[in-house]
């Protein structure tokens, strides 16, 4: 595998933002080039230590079930060559792992899909029998399958701060009625089809997150990463079972291990050892090979 990539240093184009995994460039006024590094983050904390590989698994990911939803409706892609957009001797920083993109206003909501009652879904089922205002049944357990899968907003948080569960109330205030709405249909109908297929390869989906933006004419679009190990909950169906949270295909071995240390979940975070590094690595890249075999 080739080395890892913490942070892309392309002079050709100018910088915009650093997210937690992505560093994002400007082409012009109307495209990006995003890069996808090998940074990860755990408890909203980017730590020193990236996976080798992971930006590569994330872009695969990605331009896979973009492909496979593009009927759903459009994306961000532009279909370019980020190797022909930087410098020549820039062209290691973005091979693989790179993605030249349309230029969208973001939607500041999170578009979140829930199947399975797991994460701060549960948590907040546990507190007051709902998640994010929509009443549940009495008596679901701890990664339960869903009576029918729920759309369950959040609000996007600043770099650092965790993103906040909303009801579907605030998505309307954010962007009105019809394309709240347009969101919440288009968000189920992506979940429910990629988790159908990856019902097929051994993999469920318990939860999801999209992104959407707009292009100049209002044109809702698929945009940011898309049903990879980062913006999903992936459980491998042979170690499901209610009542415990199963095994999944993404950072697990990372939190699990900093859970066990001395630490506050405040930067800087403890280094990682070789073996949680190499673990991790290697279940990015088993749902990556499980899906698209």
């Amino acid at each position: 595998m080739a080395s890892a990539l913490y942070q892309s240093s392309i002079q050709s184009l100018p910088l915009l933002a650093r997210g937690k995994v992505r560093d994002m460039y400007a082409m012009g006024d109307d495209k990006l080039l995003i890069i996808a590094t090998d940074r990860i983050s755990a408890f909203d904390v980017i730590l020193d230590d990236p996976i080798p590989g992971k930006g590569q698994v994330l872009k695969e990911l990605t331009d896979f079930w973009l492909e496979k939803l593009a009927h759903v409706l459009p994306n961000h892609s532009t279909g370019i060559n980020p190797e022909d957009v930087v410098a020549p001797n820039e062209r290691d920083q973005v091979v693989g792992r790179a993605v030249v993109v349309k230029r969208l206003k973001p939607i500041m909501v999170e578009a979140v899909a829930r199947g399975y009652l797991i994460g701060s879904g549960w948590k907040d089922y546990l507190a007051s029998g709902s998640v994010c205002g929509i009443q549940l049944p009495a008596g679901l357990k701890q990664a339960g399958k869903l009576p029918e899968p729920l759309f369950t907003p959040a609000a996007k948080a600043e770099m650092g701060l965790h993103d906040e569960n909303v009801d579907f109330a605030h998505v309307i205030k954010e962007v009105g009625q019809e394309m709240a709405e347009r969101i919440r249909e288009i968000t189920l109908r992506l979940y429910s089809e990629a988790a159908s297929f990856a019902a097929t390869k051994g993999i469920m989906i318990a939860d999801t997150k999209f992104e959407f933006g707009l292009d100049a004419n209002g044109t809702l679009h698929l945009m940011d990463e898309v049903l990879t190990p980062d913006s999903s909950r992936f459980w491998p169906a042979e170690g499901y079972r209610e009542g415990i949270s199963p095994p999944s295909f993404d950072k697990q071995f990372v939190r699990d291990w900093l859970e066990t240390q001395d630490w506050g979940k405040t930067p800087p975070a403890p280094r990682l050892p070789t073996d949680v590094i190499a673990k991790t690595a290697a279940k990015y890249r088993e749902a990556l090979d499980r899906l698209i075999a």
